[in-house]
């Protein structure tokens, strides 16, 4: 996707340790316009496979899986990571390493939310080791519910996370594919297909 593909070089940043910051448009910072373009190149993408619902991990892929539902017109879920008064035992729940935060976290969505009937559509905004895509596959398998679709913002394919979830069975549709973050350059692998 060429908008977001200019937003990572306009004001992306590589950190030590293959780390790409976005904070700037993305996931903390967000820029509005990028959003429902994302959310509608998602929702064009996946328009033939009767999704019933997008769900996403807290706080991050909230925004574009929001426009992307609001394009589809299904509900959105978002995965909490923090247990709250609110949420009761009633829950999906799934462990998640997080690479960035170096710490593993339980996440969990409310059973009145995810069922059989349902074709998910999961969204994230990174996926390099795969640990937070694995868990989202572990909710909706749990709520036997169908993946319907994986869209995500950046891969890092230089990481083995697309890889294994591919292997698994799951088509995955990334929107920006990052080979390398070598020297502190930003280098897309063009083969979106892969």
């Amino acid at each position: 996707m060429d908008a977001l593909k200019s937003k990572i070089k306009e004001l992306g940043n590589v950190l030590p340790g293959n780390i790409l910051k976005v904070d700037a448009f993305l996931n903390h910072q967000v820029d509005p316009t990028l959003m429902m373009e994302m959310g509608q190149d998602f929702a064009d993408r996946y328009a033939n496979n009767q999704i019933s619902k997008v769900l996403t991990l807290e706080v991050s892929g909230i925004a574009m899986a929001l426009t992307t539902a609001n394009a589809l017109g299904v509900p959105m879920i978002f995965a909490k990571k923090i247990q709250s008064l609110t949420l009761d035992d009633e829950v999906f729940v799934a462990q998640v390493y997080s690479y960035t935060k170096e710490t593993t976290y339980d996440i969990r969505v409310d059973k009145r939310f995810l069922n059989p009937e349902d074709n998910v559509l999961i969204i994230d905004d990174f996926l390099a080791n795969g640990e937070a895509l694995k868990g989202l596959i572990e909710l909706v398998e749990q709520s036997g519910a169908n993946v319907g679709g994986i869209g995500i913002a950046i891969e890092k394919t230089f990481q083995e996370g697309g890889k294994k979830v591919r292997e698994m069975g799951y088509p995955i549709y990334s929107q920006a594919r990052i080979k390398s973050l070598t020297d502190g350059k930003v280098e897309f692998d063009e083969d979106l297909d892969a």
